[in-house]
């Protein structure tokens, strides 16, 4: 027997989940399959079309999950309707058990909501990293600890934080505008005031990009073209590259539709000025080059 906390438990844990989840039966492709069952350690999402589907899916699974001693736990599990409707979350009731209808959760460190929009996940990544930053106010503040370790300590410790999984974001103008603002606000209190005549003045947007040598956040699209490198590389079985592959059939709302990851990574390449890059991203070598190139590109927004 294994109990938590058992050097055996994960490997367990790990073999009777893949067990469970291959006796789900979920054929078909992305574009076919009436559901998906996406599992990492213990969080597992299950996604459908229809309401009927995430019932008998939910059902199966808990089942299946009895049967090797692993219980659903029922006040951890919310479900989400993606609409573009504004309904009334309203729970739903599951073998006489009530699941709460939320309008985004978690899934991986990473805000899952019903408009698939970033707002709310970069409004959760700024608050992470002020709170970061305060934490360690003290290393910061410290005159024992020079300015240029102190820039390498916010590289590898808050910046991290509130750009996780940034390749997968669609930048609107005004979340980039707030992405710079925090880490301007960041570096301002790092390296001081600047002595001018006599008169103390707080260091201008230039002056702090210059000292960071324009390695500001903007290498969020440096990150995303390499995201995209590695998309472009894949073989064609992988899921990633499937879903990158997919193209919906149903059609677009009326008005201005939302941009696209795919477009938005476009317009980069189109800015870095890269001819064939299609064939381009098949050497790793050279890609590799473009996107070190594309970290200080974008000097100004």
């Amino acid at each position: 027997m294994s109990k938590q906390g058992d050097p055996l438990s994960a490997a367990l844990f790990s073999i009777a989940m893949d067990s469970i989840l291959k006796k789900m039966e979920l054929r078909g492709n992305i574009s076919t399959r009436l559901k998906q069952c996406t599992a990492y350690a213990d969080d597992i999402l299950i996604t459908t079309r229809t309401i009927q589907a995430m019932i008998d899916t939910f059902v199966k699974l808990k089942n299946e999950s009895l049967k090797c001693g692993l219980i659903v736990n029922v006040h951890k599990t919310k479900y989400l309707k993606c609409t573009r409707r504004q309904d009334q979350p309203k729970s739903i009731n599951i073998e006489d058990k009530e699941f709460e209808q939320v309008k985004s959760f978690k899934y991986l460190w990473s805000t899952v909501n019903t408009d698939s929009t970033i707002e709310e996940e970069i409004n959760e990544r700024l608050t992470l990293g002020n709170k970061g930053f305060f934490t360690n106010k003290k290393m910061f503040q410290s005159k024992f600890i020079s300015k240029l370790a102190k820039l390498k300590l916010y590289c590898s410790v808050i910046r991290p934080v509130v750009t996780y999984a940034c390749e997968t974001w669609t930048l609107k103008e005004t979340i980039t505008n707030r992405l710079m603002v925090f880490e301007r606000k960041v570096l301002r209190k790092l390296f001081g005031p600047t002595n001018e005549n006599g008169i103390w003045r707080i260091k201008t947007n230039q002056e702090l990009d210059k000292v960071i040598k324009h390695k500001n956040v903007n290498f969020i699209r440096a990150q995303r073209l390499g995201w995209l490198g590695h998309i472009e590389r894949m073989q064609e079985t992988r899921m990633v590259k499937a879903i990158y592959c997919w193209k919906p059939i149903s059609r677009r709302p009326i008005g201005r539709p939302k941009i696209c990851w795919e477009d938005d990574v476009g317009k980069d390449i189109q800015k870095s000025k890269v001819p064939n890059w299609k064939t381009l991203v098949q050497d790793r070598r050279r890609w590799k080059e473009l996107v070190e190139k594309a970290k200080p590109l974008h000097k100004e927004l």
